[in-house]
């Protein structure tokens, strides 16, 4: 008793943090898609956050070359509309979600698409990372900096576990819904606007009267660093440098792809949804990424040891600032950083919002375990969620946190998910030529893109993979051939059931004479099924030898799963409703064929186990007479990976119903696992 009142506590507990369990029916899409500034908020926030270190890496690779800066502010924001506007096109093919997984896999094949798309999940785990890490540091950018290096225990540094509590409350928002995490955190992201608005145009403006002084000074500097060493740099080594500044800069751009991956959550018409948040995304990240590598010039901000730039940028804007005898700069310093870190945890979200989707539309492909691509009763992805929040955990607890060390780990996958989609597009514009008069200007925009994306790849990849990339590119190349081996247990399961499938040839095609009637106080089988295929039939046949002719009823019952796949819109659960309607209507069809009396229950929803229970339930008030079946696939050698790719539904219904005081049975089905 105590263990079951320790159970329903704790079921009440997680229900009063999570929410109750929503309902599937017309109006639900409306409460969980997002217009375009609520988009821009949970998936926009990614790419403007990224303004928190983006700049910083590509200025302070600049070294004492700082007149370069004019020009690698130019081409950050040139480079943010490229692949903005890119991906805008690619969001017009692609409206239920153009993410590089879906792009590279339709366009290029499975191999691109798994390619992209791990390199995708790997690269929102360190979305997460990153932002959590960046939003630690501007917090202690603030606080004393003995604070940034306390250690707790001796072990590791204070700010690491603060960062943990922040990955455990994200968790728990996107498990109550995308919507409710994202309008709950809008107000810290207008709070970043506004301050770092405030920030970069008061700088432009109070250091305006420089301005000429730097134009001169930049003048100088490229007169000074194109003669040829030792007393300049060259103009090849000018080049250089501005070239391995701007591909440091490379997190800058990171966020950008966010919006066409997560496009099924927003606001029908979803295109112009789509395009809408891309737009205010690119134009809010190219004003400030831009700005504030100009910013810094004109402040002439210098790194400081425990300090992000921007801090050292806002302390130095801040200066002088009062009212009579009263100081605010210190007011606004702290409100601009404690934004700014806030801001970093939202840009968190995009990892919560567009991983779990990017591992959903693989898994509904069977290159991850099948579980992914469910959804709660809160309509999330739950699995998902929860994988992604570990996941990032210890990428946190692998580097101590270390917003550099991260920043070279994160940057590179982004980028080869970016080439493959920008590569997928080119080669269908060409494919398609004679199909659009304005082919050429729409390939023209994909070959730009693309031949911004390699170089930033290959730059990144050289710079920085003895630094740590390789660790990157190593957990991407497992992941990979982990997909590829999942796929492939996946098919070789589905030939064993299409073996099972050819039991269909050989049932009787018309009815043996007539066909009983319905007998409630008769014994009544009930066989809870999925689609009709030969599991099903074979476990009902295996009852029927088991019990000869003692059933003289039989109720068939399934219930149609809503997954990411199906949740789309109304139309697509309608879709679900039927096909799961005609499938019952099959297996009655049958039973009726060899002389039972038949009869369908259904039910639609997010998972199986509580709206079986219930039809279970109806059923056993019905037909007090009733026995429940299920059938089970076993194989012939278990391994520790099979449960984790193959749910335990039927022992899992098998205990509800037992608790619930009804008789269940699990038939197995033998799989031999031989090649597909």
């Amino acid at each position: 008793m105590g263990m079951t009142n320790q159970s329903f506590t704790a079921s009440r507990l997680l229900r009063a943090v999570i929410g109750d369990k929503r309902e599937i029916d017309e109006g639900v899409f409306h409460k969980v898609s997002l217009v375009a500034f609520l988009a821009w908020v949970g998936l926009g926030a990614d790419g403007l956050s990224s303004s928190a270190y983006g700049p910083e890496e590509a200025f302070k690779a600049l070294g004492g070359e700082t007149y370069l800066a004019i020009m690698l502010a130019l081409a950050t924001t040139l480079t943010v509309v490229i692949i903005a506007y890119s991906y805008s096109r690619i969001i017009e093919h692609f409206p239920l979600g153009g993410g590089g997984y879906i792009v590279a896999s339709r366009l290029l094949g499975a191999g691109a698409g798994v390619t992209s798309g791990s390199a995708l999940v790997i690269d929102y785990v360190l979305t997460i990372s990153i932002s959590i890490a960046a939003g630690g540091d501007a917090i202690f950018s603030f606080l004393h900096p003995e604070w940034s290096t306390k250690l707790v225990f001796g072990l590791f540094p204070l700010k690491l576990p603060i960062e943990f509590l922040a990955i455990v409350v994200l968790i728990l928002l996107n498990l109550r819904g995308v919507k409710e995490s994202v309008t709950a955190l809008a107000p810290i992201f207008l709070t970043f606007l506004v301050t770092h608005a405030i920030l970069i145009v008061g700088v432009i403006l109070s250091r305006s009267g420089e301005i000429p002084v730097v134009v001169a000074g930049v003048r100088e500097g490229f007169a000074h660093g194109l003669q040829s060493p030792p007393l300049g740099l060259g103009a090849i080594g000018m080049i250089a440098l501005f070239l391995r500044a701007y591909s440091m800069g490379a997190g800058t751009y990171t966020g950008i792809e966010a919006v066409s991956n997560g496009l099924s959550i927003m606001r029908e018409p979803k295109v112009q949804t789509g395009r809408r948040t891309m737009a205010l995304m690119a134009s809010s990240l190219a004003l400030t990424a831009g700005g504030l590598i100009v910013a810094y010039l004109l402040a002439h901000v210098i790194p400081v040891e425990g300090k992000t730039m921007n801090a050292v940028l806002a302390e130095k804007f801040s200066e002088g600032m009062h009212i009579g005898g009263f100081s605010y700069g210190t007011a606004f310093v702290f409100v601009t950083l404690v934004s700014e870190a806030a801001l970093l945890v939202v840009a968190a979200q995009a990892g919560f919002i567009d991983g779990p989707r990017v591992m959903a539309n693989m898994a509904s492909d069977s290159f991850l375990p099948h579980r992914f691509s469910q959804l709660s009763d809160r309509l999330t992805m739950h699995y998902g969620v929860l994988l992604m929040g570990g996941l990032s955990a210890a990428a946190l607890w692998y580097t101590s946190g270390d917003v550099t060390h991260l920043v070279v780990m994160y940057s590179i996958n982004v980028f080869v998910t970016f080439s493959l989609s920008q590569l997928a597009m080119c080669r269908f514009w060409v494919r398609h030529r004679s199909d659009h008069e304005l082919w050429r200007r729409r390939l023209g925009v994909h070959v730009i893109a693309l031949a911004l994306c390699v170089f930033i790849l290959c730059a990144t990849v050289y710079v920085k993979f003895a630094e740590g990339g390789w660790v990157t590119l190593g957990l991407t190349a497992v992941l990979i051939a982990t997909c590829f081996v999942i796929r492939r247990h996946y098919r070789t399961v589905q030939g064993g059931l299409n073996r099972l499938d050819d039991i269909v040839e050989a049932l009787p095609t018309t009815c043996n004479g007539h066909t009983p009637e319905l007998q409630p106080e008769a014994p009544t089988a009930v066989l809870l099924v999925g689609s009709y295929a030969g599991l099903g039939i074979h476990t009902m046949l295996s009852i029927e030898r088991l019990f000869p002719r003692y059933f003289k009823n039989y109720v068939f019952v399934a219930v149609g799963v809503i997954d990411s796949a199906s949740f789309t819109n109304v139309s697509a659960v309608d879709e679900v409703r039927e096909r799961t309607q005609t499938e019952l209507a099959r297996y009655v069809e049958l039973a009726n064929r060899l002389g039972l009396a038949a009869q369908m229950r259904m039910a639609i929803d997010t998972e199986v186990l509580g709206p079986a229970l219930r039809l279970c339930t109806d059923v056993q008030r019905d037909y007090p007479r009733s026995i429940f079946f299920a059938g089970k696939l076993v194989f012939e050698r278990e391994r520790w990976y099979q449960r984790l790719l193959h749910n335990e539904t039927a022992y899992q219904l098998q205990r509800s119903l037992q608790f619930a005081g009804l008789n269940a049975m699990v038939l197995p089905t033998r799989v031999l696992e031989t090649a597909a």
